[in-house]
């Protein structure tokens, strides 16, 4: 059996998938407004278009759901996903670990994590699932995983080794990551200052302990602060900025919040909180596993595979990178996010994002009652 599963793996891992760059966090219980735990990527990546898309239980296989890439038809790669388990897993890109190792068959990551969607309950079964599959593993990444026992843990993953951080080890409850490992290579890599960014703009949350998903969706993901420059430009009048070392980039594809759950609770009710898109320009959606867990505009529907939600984002965010010719990519117009008149997107979609998570804390709740109410009936 467990040649035969290697041996899947080893099939799924040949078709080769672009790597992320990202910004991320695994957060404690004891650092949010409701004890439960968190897993958040803002995702950046050159496949602008995304989905989400429920893959249903087969073979002895789990049940999950997953951020795919529309151009991978057959769902081989997932970026970000959980389980009917509560196992939850996303990845950074990571540019200091593997150095010139000689390995050529390498951004194999999502496939990786579709695997182990497919196959860990807790952070030990990924764990596991690092010890005794067949290397070179392709992959030069942080792995990040939650499960419904409350545990976290950085897996900072190269071709033949990897160093596991803790979250039970952190001394204010929380771990981040970007573009390079703590145990890789000092100084190499990317993220250094997204990474200080986050820190920055998470440090009063972490002394309120009072982080939930809207932190990182509706803050992070929409704030232009520059930790090196000591200046954070999201209102600051100007129209015009320079897309450089912010946590929203002309490349993000999404900001994603996996909720946990209290231990004990029923794994079902973890919860993906996605901005699905750039996440300026996003409206914030609620995911589950299960029939009816995904809206149909995030998944796959047009004939190109898109998700109808992203492109409609997509077509916001021209407004925000209007210039393509020579450098002019780089250029982002602030006024479409934030303006005087209190018109930009981020404005916009403020009251409406806050509607969606008040309607999906209310869908939770319908949820949890009814399980405990399943729950007490087999009791009897």
């Amino acid at each position: 059996m467990k040649k035969r599963i290697l041996l899947a793996l080893v099939a799924a891992l040949t078709v080769v998938l672009a790597a992320d760059a990202c910004t991320s966090a695994i957060v404690s219980g004891k650092l949010t407004a409701n004890g439960r735990p968190l897993l958040w990527k803002n995702r950046d990546t050159n496949d602008l278009n995304n989905r989400v898309e429920r893959i249903k239980a087969h073979d002895g296989l789990l049940e999950f759901v997953a951020l795919f890439d529309a151009r991978d038809m057959k769902d081989t790669a997932a970026w970000m996903g959980f389980n009917e388990a509560g196992f939850a897993i996303m990845n950074t890109a990571s540019y200091n670990l593997n150095g010139n190792d000689g390995v050529k068959n390498m951004d194999r990551e999502g496939e990786l994590m579709r695997y182990a969607l497919e196959r860990c309950k807790s952070v030990d079964d990924f764990e596991g699932l690092l010890q005794t599959l067949p290397k070179p593993l392709g992959v030069e990444a942080n792995f990040g995983v939650i499960d419904a026992a409350g545990n976290g843990a950085y897996f900072e993953t190269g071709n033949f080794k990897y160093v596991k951080f803790d979250l039970a080890d952190a001394p204010d409850g929380i771990l981040t990551r970007t573009n390079y490992s703590y145990s890789g290579v000092k100084d190499k890599g990317m993220g250094y200052v997204r990474e200080k960014n986050e820190k920055n703009l998470l440090a009063p949350h972490i002394a309120a302990q009072d982080i939930t998903p809207a932190v990182f969706t509706e803050e992070l993901s929409r704030t232009f602060y520059n930790s090196l420059l000591g200046k954070d430009f999201t209102r600051s009048g100007d129209n015009w900025i320079v897309d450089q070392d912010f946590i929203p980039r002309r490349i993000s594809t999404a900001s994603v919040v996996i909720e946990g759950i209290i231990p004990g609770e029923n794994p079902l009710l973890t919860t993906m909180w996605i901005a699905l898109g750039y996440p300026p320009c996003a409206e914030v959606y609620a995911v589950w596993v299960g029939e009816d867990g995904v809206a149909p505009e995030l998944t796959g529907t047009t004939a190109e595979n898109h998700s109808v939600q992203c492109d409609r984002v997509n077509k916001r965010k021209a407004e925000v990178f209007p210039v393509v010719r020579g450098n002019g990519k780089q250029y982002l117009n602030l006024s479409k996010l934030y303006n005087n008149e209190g018109t930009g997107y981020c404005q916009t979609l403020a009251l409406k994002n806050r509607q969606a998570y008040k309607r999906g804390y209310e869908e939770i709740a319908r949820r949890r009652a009814l399980f405990n109410k399943t729950k007490k009936g087999k009791k009897k």
